[in-house]
């Protein structure tokens, strides 16, 4: 790809992009969010027309993308984030959809597309029930699924967007061994990802794009995390520890909570000016104990103590009512009303307190709690009127922030507040949780990172199927240890 611009109105998303793709390759394409990555995979995809001028060059030959079929036929697949498949149709019928139609055929044969599936999975090693609905499957025998349907449209090109996001780390080593699989085929791979790194694990080279600019190409030996951040950002970014002012009194117990199927005997503290990390493997039970706090997932037994008196929360209202805030992982699924105003997703959690006469919303008031919160996060641009869908990551991450802190909570439970968040914005987020709980806060943060756990935490809990098998100072904890006890640690539900 040479000279790719993308222009949208008042935005230039791209300027003058190149890379160069080799086959049997893997070539990381990284960037802060908003440095043009996704609209450049859009424009390969067929998704969005380049600016004039662009070229593509397919084999070096000059090809004219002007619909996402014209990719398919060039062997271009793009693996997105959310997979894009079916979720009620067969792991077959996923595979196969769209062959038919690209033959010209009316009807579908079965047997034919039966036989393309199970050859797909079977490069891969991957054994999956071709007859089961795709809902059925975990996310990362999903991902095989978009993999092999990439492979039945004999696709020289796979680009991958935040493959690893929702793996654990054993499920990623297992996609890493089916990438290397498919550079021994001669397969080309544009990986997506900000997690600096699996890309150092997995990429012989990156492109750096920074404001929607080309920065460069360098190959794998010419980089380390922190030339590569660098590039990315413009700028040196401090992952340095904090040092938090100290824990106060204690806020929060939580004694023996048990939820058949999700955890068992859970018992932990949170102290006001404390950040508690909770992590463990994906599927350990983090998140459900998250939401038992916050009354979406009530538990079958044990006892939930706030200022020394036993509270029973059966619904967020409540949780609400004691001061609980919850932000959870997903925060465009859950978190954000996408096409709503950044004003209105502000607000949302004090509609009650922003009534007037005859119930009517006093907007001068819910004018200035958005504008303060916008200014006390530092979300850029400060404009409440814009769409949320508008802001990159690490901006809608503290739109949520800012409508939960307008409640002002005593206890902040966050889940994965950096996922799929640029480092420069990762930091910022950071900052903003230290800030919190130096102000008196008492937060539970969950994270699969554990950079971020021993960055951010004052005091570190792991567990490990459903299980509590772990908890370290600050001071003590290193990634072996964690990683040993989310391994290894005693735990049975």
């Amino acid at each position: 790809m040479r000279n790719v611009s993308k222009t949208f109105p008042g935005v230039k998303a791209l300027e003058s992009v190149e890379i160069k793709i080799f086959p049997g390759k893997v070539h990381a394409l990284v960037g802060e969010n908003g440095a043009g990555k996704s609209t450049l995979i859009k424009i390969l995809a067929g998704v969005e027309t380049p600016d004039p001028g662009a070229e593509i060059l397919i084999g070096g030959q000059p090809f004219d993308i002007q619909q996402p079929l014209d990719a398919t036929k060039k062997g271009i697949a793009v693996i997105y984030q959310d997979f894009s498949l079916f979720p009620s149709l067969s792991v077959a019928e996923n595979i196969g959809f769209g062959k038919e139609i690209g033959r010209g055929r009316q009807l579908v044969n079965w047997k034919e597309s039966q036989e393309t599936a199970k050859s797909a999975l079977h490069e891969l090693g991957a054994e999956i029930n071709l007859n089961i609905p795709l809902e059925r499957l975990s996310v990362a025998k999903q991902q095989l699924v978009a993999i092999a349907r990439a492979l039945a449209f004999n696709a020289k090109l796979i680009v991958m967007d935040e493959p690893t996001s929702s793996l654990s780390s054993g499920e990623v080593q297992v996609l890493f061994d089916i990438i290397n699989k498919l550079k021994q085929k001669g397969i080309a791979i544009l990986f997506v990802s900000h997690k600096l790194q699996e890309l150092f694990i997995i990429s012989d080279e990156f492109t750096v794009l920074r404001d929607g600019k080309y920065i460069g190409t360098y190959m794998k030996d010419e980089l380390n995390e922190e030339k590569l951040i660098s590039l990315m950002v413009g700028r040196k970014v401090e992952f340095i520890r904090q040092p938090g002012k100290g824990a106060g009194e204690k806020i929060l117990e939580v004694k023996n909570l048990t939820k058949k199927g999700n955890f068992k005997d859970i018992s932990f503290v949170l102290n006001k000016g404390e950040i508690v990390g909770l992590t463990g493997l994906v599927g350990a039970g983090r998140t459900e104990v998250a939401q038992a706090l916050f009354g979406l997932n009530c538990p079958d037994s044990g006892e939930i103590i706030l200022n020394g008196i036993k509270i029973n929360i059966t619904s967020p209202e409540m949780a609400l009512k004691y001061g609980i805030a919850y932000i959870p992982e997903g925060r465009q699924r859950e978190g954000l009303i996408l096409r709503q105003s950044v004003g209105k997703n502000i607000s949302v959690t004090m509609l009650k307190n922003l009534k007037a006469r005859f119930g009517l919303i006093d907007r001068n008031r819910e004018d200035k709690l958005v504008l303060k919160q916008m200014k006390a996060l530092d979300v850029r641009p400060l404009k409440p009127y814009m769409t949320a869908m508008q802001l990159s990551g690490g901006n809608q991450q503290k739109i949520v922030l800012a409508k939960w802190l307008a409640t002002n909570p005593k206890i902040l439970i966050i889940d994965e507040p950096t996922n799929g968040i640029d480092v420069g914005a990762k930091a910022e987020i950071h900052r903003l949780l230290r800030e919190l709980a130096d102000n008196g806060m008492a937060i539970l943060m969950i994270s699969s990172e554990l950079a971020e756990i021993l960055a951010v935490s004052d005091r570190i809990l792991v567990m490990r199927r459903g299980r509590l098998v772990g908890e370290f100072n600050i001071q003590e904890a290193t990634q072996e240890k964690i990683m040993n006890k989310a391994f290894l640690g005693a735990a049975n539900l």
